[in-house]
């Protein structure tokens, strides 16, 4: 059996630890999240801010390879009703907190942002920006849908701050868009670069997806060569994530017959990559890629990446507060992700309560588990203090590590660890080695991609 067999298997993408269905729901409660959420407020450098995630839900048409929360609609009077429920969530938070919230990163996800006007997005962002101050290095950024973003969009979020913007582009082969209906020409695409980049936008990111169905090498090589010239300052490069179990996603339209397999999936990863790093795109942790002179290369170079439910960034905020549908926050201490449900999240929010539907309250061996996780998917290395080799997880987890050193995939030094360049696509499976709560799950239900 060779390595791609061996370790193919379901695991988390650790945005977070634990993985949001690792969650311990039942010793939740309200009180003690909110409490949490004070302190870590009350005890922020005042200088650190606090970052924003804006769950924007709906699109015009369903993409079959999305297994993101969203809600398909053609009505866009759902968007004023929405914008006045986010807008009532932001006010309850800013009645826990004793003084005005400083903004230091703002982030619109979806769904489809740009599915709102351009002028219900002006309203949103002023009258929540009007209760906050507004750092002065704050980065804003925001996802576009290349078929409906248009200049006036971008062009008024440039004005209140936006530099930053990721498009989806997954595939520029009309097979591949045709069957995971997302119809895009290069030529879209390029157009709204170029506008970007006239009105001044800093940072462009594209979204490329590895292992769709129908997808070939040729595919990868010929998309690749459409996206380096336009050169993008960041790509993501994310393996498919086949999850049809879940509710209200398109996977069941195509066949798991029409995916690429094991080595045909890892082959086309592998051609991508080097063709990325042919163009001078660096490698950033995990299926992420970036120019030299771009903050996220920078920012790995000089130790400060960090990696949340966004994704990689180079801001590191201890309190991330998620408003909208389905949204999730990370308080420090405590996750709390809101209602997934559209009516009942509005409902919740319309009756004056949070609509948080589940969170977990981190205990010290989590934060331990977590700082050893975070490292390795942000610097592929992990070092120990003292007291870590005292912890029973993380004893077990070097016992696991051990089959992995024997394969060439990790370094176990008496100081830390380190991911070999081997072992760098495996990064997943070596991080479930320090799981302690996925290693404690029952068997059974299925709940996460495969890692390759």
């Amino acid at each position: 059996m060779n390595l791609l067999q061996k370790y193919n298997v379901a695991a988390p993408r650790y945005t977070s630890y634990p993985a949001v269905p690792l969650w311990d729901e039942e010793s939740f409660g309200g009180a003690d999240w909110k409490a949490s959420l004070q302190k870590s407020f009350a005890e922020l450098n005042p200088e650190s801010g606090i970052s924003l995630y804006l769950h924007l839900p709906f699109c015009e048409s369903l993409c079959t390879y999305c297994g993101c929360n969203k809600h398909i609609t053609v009505n866009h009077g759902h968007e004023e009703p929405y914008i006045h429920t986010l807008l009532q969530e932001w006010g309850m938070y800013l009645q826990l907190f004793e003084e005005r919230p400083r903004l230091r990163e703002v982030h619109l996800g979806g769904g489809t942002p740009t599915f709102f006007s351009p002028e219900n997005l002006h309203g949103l962002l002023t009258r929540l920006f009007s209760g906050c101050e507004i750092l002065p290095d704050a980065s804003f950024s925001f996802e576009g849908h290349p078929n409906n973003t248009t200049r006036e969009h971008m062009q008024v979020l440039y004005d209140l701050g936006f530099r930053r913007m990721s498009l989806g582009i997954q595939d520029f082969d009309p097979v591949v868009q045709k069957v995971i209906h997302r119809i895009q020409p290069v030529e879209t695409v390029a157009r709204v670069v170029k506008e970007a980049r006239e009105i001044g936008y800093t940072s462009i990111n594209f979204d490329l997806i590895y292992g769709l169905p129908l997808q070939t090498p040729r595919s990868i090589h010929d998309t690749i060569s459409k996206v380096v010239r336009l050169l993008p300052e960041r790509i993501s490069f994310y393996s498919y994530a086949h999850v049809p179990w879940i509710p209200g996603n398109g996977q069941r339209s195509f066949s798991e017959k029409d995916l690429p397999q094991d080595d045909e999936k890892q082959a086309l990863y592998e051609l991508g990559r080097s063709l990325l790093q042919e163009h001078a795109y660096q490698e950033i942790g995990m299926d992420h890629f970036a120019l030299p002179d771009d903050e996220l290369s920078i920012a790995r170079k000089e130790g400060r990446l960090h990696r949340n439910f966004m994704g990689y960034t180079t801001t590191h905020t201890e309190l991330l507060i998620g408003l909208g549908v389905s949204a999730i926050g990370d308080h420090r201490d405590a996750y709390v992700q809101n209602e997934k449900n559209l009516a009942a999240y509005q409902e919740r929010v319309r009756e004056g309560r949070f609509p948080v539907s589940k969170g977990h309250l981190l205990s010290r061996e989590d934060l331990l588990l977590r700082r050893h996780i975070q490292a390795l998917m942000c610097h592929f290395s992990t070092r120990w203090k003292r007291q870590d080799v005292n912890c029973d997880a993380v004893v077990d987890g070097l016992q696991r590590l051990q089959e992995l050193e024997r394969d060439g995939l990790v370094r176990v030094e008496p100081a830390g660890i380190t991911v070999t360049a081997q072992g760098r696509p495996f990064i997943r499976n070596i991080c479930m080695a320090f799981d302690a709560r996925l290693w404690k799950k029952k068997p059974g239900t299925r709940i996460f991609s495969s890692s390759i």
